[in-house]
């Protein structure tokens, strides 16, 4: 029943720019820490950004703060990643996630997320 369906992916060229959606349906959204990840080919899952049910907090990796910008219309059940000034090493398949509520030492981190979606590629040439 719970779903999370990403869109917005494709190839750009470096500096330009992609905004993802992510269509969530099956549950609360608007109750839920939503976040995105990313994988390069033979490279682990990594955080990219997080944001809290109603956009109280947000947070980012260190590698793409500044660039990139979460955001959720809990409205229309959609949460969005921003990117900006697009780099090479960006290219990933970029995955929508919901995360647990509970403490942990990073929302970046794959073991608090109870949900994946399908991912979307992003490719980004020089």
């Amino acid at each position: 029943q719970l779903r999370l369906v990403e869109s917005g992916g494709g190839s750009v060229q470096a500096g330009g720019s992609l905004r993802l959606s992510c269509a969530a349906s099956g549950f609360a959204f608007g109750s839920d820490y939503m976040a995105w990840f990313r994988q390069a080919p033979g490279k682990e899952r990594e955080g990219v950004a997080f944001i809290s049910s109603q956009s109280a907090y947000k947070g980012y990796a260190d590698s793409v703060k500044g660039r990139f910008t979460i955001s959720r219309d809990n409205a229309k059940n959609t949460l969005f990643l921003q990117m900006n000034n697009l780099e090479p090493e960006d290219t990933a398949m970029y995955y929508c996630a919901r995360e647990s509520g509970i403490q942990y030492t990073s929302r970046l981190s794959r073991q608090i997320v109870n949900a994946w979606g399908q991912g979307t590629q992003v490719t980004v040439s020089s």
